[in-house]
């Protein structure tokens, strides 16, 4: 029982990583209908940038602010110069955003160097706690209080909130927003962004758990982040949670047990649902409340 619960927190922990990055894909993939294979770059250079500003500046907050500084000016370029052109045409954006994903990977190595990076673990979240014969790691707790307050955020925003309402009616028609005196097209722009920056945030908290980072980390959970949309319900956050969370536990019981067979679960639990339930675990209802 020990090792089953034990096994679950960590697929807890890692279900949240995998949402913070796919909880930016659900805003740019599901809201704006934008197919950006650059956003798994977008999580590795997080957290290469929160490692470095950590390790500059001595201090692990200011290396997330760092982390997010750089992922909204990153989603604000990716948006400019690749995204933009190719707005509607998914085959183009395919294309653009996996070429782009490629460069992003090269130039961390360019500007960081082609060797994996070590990444020190914050002196107050080191060791863990016993209960019992239970392990709670203190950094895995941790990231699973900074997931659950980054839901609450989330979807009370895009539920509640008049930017969410915003945000929600210019999905469904763009054209009536605009008429009515908002730019639709900066707030698509500002959502890329905070998309984006949610990304390179799970990148930077992403790092300390690992220990160590690696320029092609982000083809690996950009992969994870799209099949948590697509199981999950384009443009669903709640959605977005239960499908990270499902895959990180299948994950990690299946890495425990039968390692070969990581990826194949992963896999085969997507396929399930597109077979049972294409549109996803949710819809885009679990946020706009249609």
């Amino acid at each position: 029982m020990e090792l089953f619960i034990n096994l679950a927190i960590n697929g807890i922990a890692m279900g949240m990583l995998i949402f913070l990055i796919a909880s930016g894909l659900t805003l740019i993939f599901g809201l704006m209908s934008v197919l950006n294979f650059a956003h798994g770059g977008l999580f590795a250079w997080g957290a290469y940038s929160g490692v470095f500003f950590y390790v500059l500046l001595d201090n692990f907050w200011l290396g997330l602010l760092g982390a997010i500084v750089t992922g909204l000016l990153l989603g604000w370029l990716t948006e400019l110069l690749i995204v933009r052109p190719v707005y509607g045409n998914h085959i183009r954006q395919i294309l653009i955003t996996l070429g782009f994903m490629l460069v992003l990977t090269e130039m961390l190595k360019v500007v960081f160097g082609p060797n994996i990076i070590n990444a020190p673990t914050p002196e107050m979240f080191q060791g863990s706690w016993m209960i019992g014969d239970i392990t709670i790691i203190k950094y895995r707790a941790f990231i699973i209080a900074v997931g659950l307050i980054l839901f609450i955020v989330m979807y009370s925003v895009l539920k509640y909130s008049k930017i969410g309402l915003i945000v929600r009616a210019g999905v469904m028609n763009k054209d009536m927003i605009q008429a009515l005196g908002v730019n639709i097209k900066l707030v698509f722009v500002l959502v890329f962004m905070v998309g984006s920056a949610l990304a390179a945030l799970g990148g930077a908290l992403f790092a300390p758990s690992s220990g160590a980072i690696y320029a092609e980390m982000g083809l690996e959970f950009g992969i994870f982040a799209f099949i948590v949309v697509i199981i999950g319900g384009m443009g669903s956050i709640p959605g977005s949670l239960l499908a990270a969370l499902l895959v990180g536990l299948a994950n990690t019981f299946t890495a425990y047990y039968m390692p070969i067979l990581s990826m194949v679960v992963t896999m085969i639990i997507m396929l399930i649902v597109l077979i049972f339930r294409p549109q996803g675990l949710f819809n885009i209802s679990g946020v706009s409340n249609k």
